[in-house]
């Protein structure tokens, strides 16, 4: 009996935590807040989870967790642009919808980043690299994903800690395209219009593509082409 009821006393643990902390803040939740709700004593808290700072480095793995079963059913499209402001998107959304636990997760007096923030980075980093392959990164893959994650998480925080400040509407599209802008070869939004538009689009679709009408040579030149297209700066406007 004792096996069953171990595991459920830690999930009505990280429960009770998980709710206190989105009502009240995680300094505002404590231990003894956390056994009342959880209905246990507290030996069986720091017998789960060491301390109260253990306790809250599981409640952010649980909502490391919630937040990537939420990206992880995204799947690629064809475009992989398209995909990193999706994603972009989808982490706002996320912190704007659960603040306090996403200032546990992002936020506080942590020393470096949490140990299951990797995977978000590992999602981030892939779609860079299918851009990468794409040759429309400006930046090199590892300096693109920090500037893009520091980015959103920036904007994020600001605006769980400030949503009603001046200048706050449109802030996370404007700090999307802005650092796509610093990261790709050229602008990428929806205002970018004419040839070299065109030919990212094209870009990015061969990247994705399987099979071609094309030999290896014949591809490669084609590629090189286009990425020339994409940065001439007379190609839109021209007669």
């Amino acid at each position: 009996m004792e096996q069953v009821q171990q595991p459920q006393a830690r999930e009505r643990i990280l429960a009770a935590a998980a709710t206190l902390i989105a009502e009240s803040g995680a300094d505002a939740a404590s231990i003894r807040d956390v056994c009342t709700a959880a209905g246990v004593t507290a030996p069986t808290v720091y017998h789960h989870f060491g301390d109260k700072r253990g306790l809250l480095d599981a409640v952010a793995a649980d909502g490391f967790e919630r937040y990537l079963a939420e990206k992880r059913e995204l799947r690629p499209s064809a475009d992989p642009v398209e995909d990193l402001r999706r994603g972009w998107n989808r982490h706002v959304e996320f912190g704007i919808r659960n603040p306090a636990l996403y200032g546990l997760m992002y936020g506080g007096a942590r020393v470096g980043p949490h140990p299951a923030a990797k995977e978000g980075e590992q999602l981030l980093r892939r779609i860079v690299e299918r851009i990468d392959d794409a040759k429309l990164l400006s930046l090199p893959v590892d300096e693109a994903v920090q500037t893009i994650h520091a980015a959103t998480v920036g904007t994020t925080l600001l605006l769980i800690s400030d949503p009603d400040a001046p200048g706050v509407r449109g802030l996370s599209e404007r700090n999307r395209e802005a650092a796509l802008n610093a990261t790709l070869i050229t602008r990428s939004s929806g205002a970018t219009r004419g040839l070299p538009a065109h030919a990212e689009m094209l870009l990015a679709a061969l990247a994705q593509a399987g099979d071609t009408p094309f030999t290896f040579g014949e591809r490669a030149i084609f590629l090189e082409l286009l990425a020339r297209l994409t940065t001439h700066p007379h190609s839109e406007g021209e007669s």
